[in-house]
């Protein structure tokens, strides 16, 4: 799976959770749920949709290593190794 394709399904999955926002938008070190205004629940909501999408499986203790969206497509890419 390619960055760009991570990047789509990131920002679909995004856009699922948060309707009005525009995710496509972001920087690669802006901080995802700060950025997006996000809420907790939402942001859960957000990890288990992609963690069903990508088949991946991202523990509480990770989720630290995943605010921003250039550590998020690196965290994926290392999962789907």
């Amino acid at each position: 799976m390619t960055e760009p394709e991570i990047k789509q399904i990131i920002f679909r999955s995004l856009k699922k959770i948060a309707p009005d926002t525009e995710p496509e938008k972001l920087n690669p070190d802006d901080d995802i749920r700060h950025t997006l205004e996000i809420d907790s629940f939402d942001a859960l909501r957000f990890i288990v949709d992609l963690d069903e999408q990508l088949g991946v499986e991202t523990p509480e203790q990770d989720y630290g290593k995943i605010a921003t969206l250039r550590n998020l497509v690196n965290y994926i890419m290392t999962k789907k190794k």
